[in-house]
């Protein structure tokens, strides 16, 4: 199949997501500026063990890699054994990490480096081992207690949430440790959307509510009243209807969030109780209940969301046990950009993959940049597109053809997360991947991915920077050298951009370091499949 077709299918089917409630943006104090790092999938898919796993640790200290800002050593997927323990917990690979991860972190951690690893949100993992899709909790606590610090979270064998809700004739509210509670009929709650009263002879109390489905429709109880703060349970009372999955979330006092999972049901009897534990406050409180999955796109935004707040409050509760310092783990949604994850990344990790996997092919590499480019408004501190890992000294990509790939990568504050073999790096590739002047572009702390200004053979990307200056890219996308004019002064009405007006710009080339003066017009000879970019700082008179 064609890549453009690959493309196409990936991003051609509608997946909007529902506004189903407020987020906060994601913050776990890490990740300000996009993540650095190496990942084991590029070079060596499932062929990886803990001898190659540290072997490219040492090589990326002693390589310089490490003082570069390189710091993640991210183990991908095969690394662990087919068989959880006794415990239910997921276990290393039983022959090829016989050490164990514990122990392959601490070597890799003594080194200054940190250590990342892999999962996927489903059943199991895109090389089919056990993944975390229900065992959410008990795989993030394992992960922190490894010492883990960057978590990559796949997208293979996932199963949607369900668009159904259960039928509810009420719920009963009891303190925690309580053998009688309050009970709350059905006629006590407000309706809206498409819910609806509706009776039969079996349900107590003859009525029930339907049409919560695929968030069209709420009921809310408002007077819910207990004597003082603290954990109660919620007792959800529905009428068992339907072979078939149900969700329901609970929301109580508009902050928190719960959820409830309904298997298909058998209908030995009409009637069946599901519970959940929530925190109330002395006096009134408000408790809705409905299923906001309208969509693909709302289901693995709630997952990803969900994994997020466990990796956090796993690092947490870690270092409580331990009393020990917090390590908070990077979180990379891997997604594929399958359900448009940069519109709610945001709220759920630290990074969103944007497209299909990469491949160290070039025009795959070209059409993927031209899919990441656009969506640079989704990019901001701790926040970040991710066209995927780095291909640069993989398969038989040119030199100009490497230099561009980790230019436009850092220009769209792209992650920096290599996949070559370190052990064996070429000089040519180490001088690209540690090019001082293009990682302080991806690293500035304004963290504004390059917006593209011009689209043609030659693609113009100008890139705004904390100091002031302008990062400007031109990336000759042709097989032929091109002379390309550009003036920079457009870039002063550009309010993206904002380039501040000045009578002469000093203009660095940020390859060659070369420097020069222009008062706005830029005359470059760019190689085929090549990349100049300088750094415009306006000078003041």
């Amino acid at each position: 199949m064609c890549p453009f077709c690959v493309i196409k299918k990936y991003f051609s089917r509608p997946s909007k997501v529902t506004e189903i409630y407020e987020q906060k943006v994601y913050d776990n104090g890490v990740c300000h500026t996009p993540p650095m790092g190496w990942s084991s999938w590029n070079t060596f898919k499932n062929n990886i063990n803990e001898d190659v796993i540290y072997e490219t640790a040492v090589a990326m200290k002693e390589s310089g890699l490490l003082d570069a800002g390189y710091q993640y050593v991210n183990i991908d997927d095969c690394w662990h054994s087919s068989m959880r323990d006794q415990n239910g917990e997921m276990q290393p690979d039983l022959t090829t990490f016989a050490s164990g991860i514990p122990n392959l972190v601490k070597k890799i951690n003594d080194l200054g480096l940190k250590v990342g690893i892999y999962s996927s949100n489903g059943t199991y993992t895109c090389e089919d081992l056990p993944a975390s899709l229900g065992n959410e909790k008990l795989d993030a606590q394992t992960f922190a207690r490894w010492g883990i610090e960057y978590f990559k979270y796949d997208f293979c064998h996932n199963i949607p949430i369900s668009r159904y809700a259960p039928l509810i004739y009420g719920i009963t509210i009891a303190p925690f440790g309580s053998k009688e509670g309050t009970v709350y009929s059905c006629h006590e709650a407000r309706l809206e959307g498409l819910a609806r009263f509706r009776m039969h002879s079996k349900v107590p109390g003859k009525y029930y509510v339907s049409g919560l489905d695929a968030n069209l429709g709420l009921m809310e109880y408002t007077k819910i009243s207990v004597p003082k703060d603290g954990e109660y349970v919620l007792t959800v009372n529905i009428y068992k209807k339907g072979r078939y999955d149900k969700f329901l979330m609970v929301r109580v006092n508009d902050s928190d969030n719960y959820t409830i999972n309904v298997p298909p049901q058998k209908f030995f009897n009409y009637t069946a109780r599901f519970q959940v534990v929530v925190k109330l406050k002395e006096g009134n409180n408000n408790i809705k209940l409905f299923n906001p999955i309208h969509t693909r796109a709302d289901s693995a935004m709630m997952q990803y969301i969900n994994m997020g707040k466990i990796l956090k409050e796993a690092s947490y509760k870690i270092a409580k046990e331990n009393n020990a310092p917090q390590k908070p783990i990077v979180y990379s949604i891997c997604e594929w950009g399958y359900n448009k994850p940069w519109r709610w990344g945001k709220f759920a990790g630290n990074l969103w993959r944007t497209t299909p996997d990469i491949r160290p092919i070039w025009i795959w590499i070209k059409i993927i940049y031209s899919w990441n480019v656009r969506l640079y408004k989704y990019s901001q501190k701790g926040c970040h597109n991710d066209p995927d890992m780095l291909e640069v000294g993989n398969g038989k990509l040119t030199k100009w053809q490497n230099i561009s790939h980790f230019s436009l990568w850092c220009m769209m504050n792209a992650p920096l997360i290599l996949g070559n073999d370190i052990r064996v790096m070429s000089d040519e590739i180490k001088e690209i991947v540690t090019n001082k002047n293009l990682i302080a572009i991806n690293q500035d702390p304004l963290c504004k991915a390059c917006k593209r200004v011009v689209k043609g053979r030659v693609d113009v990307l100008a890139k705004p920077l904390s100091d002031g200056s302008v990062a400007l890219c031109l990336f000759n996308k042709s097989s032929k050298e091109k002379n390309y004019d550009y003036n920079i002064k457009s870039l002063i009405v550009d309010d993206y951009v904002a380039l501040k007006g000045a009578n002469r710009y000093k203009m660095v080339d940020q390859w060659t370091e070369e420097e020069s003066y222009i008062e706005g017009a830029i005359l470059s000879k760019i190689a085929p499949n090549g990349v100049r970019v300088y750094k415009i700082t306006p000078m003041s008179d």
